[in-house]
């Protein structure tokens, strides 16, 4: 969208030109004559002054009384301009919006960083009719990005707003400025990163990692909820219509192809995407699809009470088989407390949990090779689920608190806000680990199912490096 101003003048007539010479002139003339006349005058008062002086009986007196009063003008002169002249113009000066006083030059002015979207007329001059609008309220726009629609063109503004500015005072001067449909959040830090950057970032991230897939796509469009639907379910049979190669856009929802052969769903109903936004996402998936499986494999090695090494890693789906036969040294109790569910089920769900799609898998292994213990970080939607299982003869060992531990910082690397654990009453082994974080937790109990929240809100503000105890050795 631009904004187009036209400057015209009208060119000169041969009769306009002779008539501005003589007014010209005859200003000339009325200046001289003024300034001739206040020559003379100045010369007689002077020549007044000297005879009264040199003549008069008091003259001695005047005089003296003359340069008293011509002393005492020059010290009121050099004080008043001492006084105000370093004192800002009222139109330069900042004034508090609430109570209208002027504000000390230099003082700082408390902000807020909003996120706004907003739909104009694609039409010379509505943009800077919008800008105009913004500038009188003192907001300052960092960054803007255009999204041209069939219909007109939306506008995504990053702005610096007077702390007393609200959400609805921001709409409602766009709003004035011709400005529809607007959305406004507040912003953070993260969001001064301009857009290509932001997804040179998240396409760094997913290509390093196949698990970052989800993570990229919520933090490039927002927040949003992010279904990842296989194509055939634990049972064999196929989770209905997959979605096209070329995707689907629709609204508030879109549909793009998984490279395992599923769909994944965005939905984001307070906000309706854009097709700049749908292409990028789709983007990045077929970055996803072309890099194929990748997990990083670093691994850390962890000296246990007794004096054992074991190793924790990264696991994906080549590590199904271990998996299976960890299962089946894990006594039923511990599945049940695990799965929640039918033992005889739990083989099913570990190609779910393996896959990188739907999350992080963290595998502990002895120094034979032998899987003796699993921690799953799963994205649930919008939310992050946190789950264990340790194999019976390694518990009491410390391993779970390491990996829960270990779980929370990757969770927090992904700006996860908050994780929630699902385990039964009796296991207290799970509800000592999470209590052992020395984080914020909620507990809500259903007919005997136990869901712990823990915040991360303030772990990840900390933006510490991993939390490893002193026995632990990164390779």
């Amino acid at each position: 969208m631009t904004d187009t101003h036209a400057q015209t003048s009208a060119p000169a007539t041969p009769t306009s030109a002779p008539t501005s010479e003589k007014h010209t002139r005859r200003h000339a003339w009325r200046r001289e004559l003024v300034e001739l006349a206040a020559l003379f005058t100045a010369v007689a008062v002077a020549d007044g002054l000297a005879n009264l002086v040199a003549h008069g009986p008091d003259g001695t007196y005047l005089l003296i009384a003359s340069a008293g009063a011509l002393i005492a003008t020059a010290a009121f002169h050099t004080w008043w301009a001492r006084r105000h002249s370093h004192a800002p113009p009222p139109d330069i000066a900042g004034t508090d919006a609430a109570t209208g006083e002027a504000q000390p030059e230099g003082a700082p002015r408390e902000t807020t960083l909003w996120r706004m979207r907003t739909t104009v007329r694609d039409e010379p001059g509505s943009l800077a009719a919008l800008c105009g609008v913004l500038a009188g309220h003192r907001v300052d726009i960092l960054t803007l990005q255009t999204h041209p629609l069939a219909d007109g063109t939306v506008d995504e503004f990053l702005l610096r707003a007077p702390a007393h500015l609200s959400a609805s005072d921001l709409s409602a001067a766009v709003y004035a400025a011709g400005g529809a449909d607007t959305w406004t959040e507040r912003a953070d830090a993260h969001d001064l990163v301009d857009a290509p950057t932001r997804v040179l970032g998240l396409a760094t991230r997913t290509a390093l990692d196949a698990a970052e897939l989800p993570l990229a796509l919520r933090q490039l469009l927002g927040r949003c909820t992010i279904h990842s639907l296989p194509a055939v379910s634990l049972t064999g049979r196929p989770n209905g219509e997959i979605a096209p190669v070329e995707g689907v856009l629709e609204s508030t929802m879109m549909r793009l192809r998984d490279p395992s052969g599923g769909t994944i769903t965005i939905d984001r109903p307070h906000l309706p995407f854009t097709p700049a936004e749908f292409a990028r996402a789709r983007a990045l998936v077929e970055l996803d699809a072309r890099l194929g499986p990748r997990v990083p494999r670093g691994e850390d090695v962890l000296t246990l009470p007794e004096g054992n090494e074991i190793t924790v890693r990264r696991a994906d789906p080549r590590d199904l088989e271990a998996a299976k036969a960890m299962h089946e040294r894990c006594s039923p109790h511990t599945l049940g407390l695990r799965y929640h569910g039918p033992v005889g089920d739990a083989d099913r769900y570990l190609g779910h949990l393996l896959s990188p799609r739907y999350g992080r898998t963290l595998a502990v292994q002895t120094a034979s090779g032998r899987l003796v213990a699993l921690g799953h970080l799963l994205w649930d939607g919008d939310e992050t689920e946190v789950a264990l299982l340790v194999e019976d003869s390694w518990q009491r060992r410390g391993i779970g608190s390491h990996l829960l531990r270990r779980l929370l910082d990757l969770a927090a690397e992904a700006r996860c806000e908050s994780v929630y654990a699902i385990t039964q009453s009796s296991n207290t082994a799970m509800v000592a680990a999470m209590r052992g974080l020395g984080l914020p937790l909620d507990y809500q109990i259903e007919e005997g199912t136990l869901v712990i929240t823990a915040r991360l809100a303030t772990a990840a503000s900390r933006n510490a490096p991993e939390r490893r105890p002193h026995h632990a050795e990164r390779r």
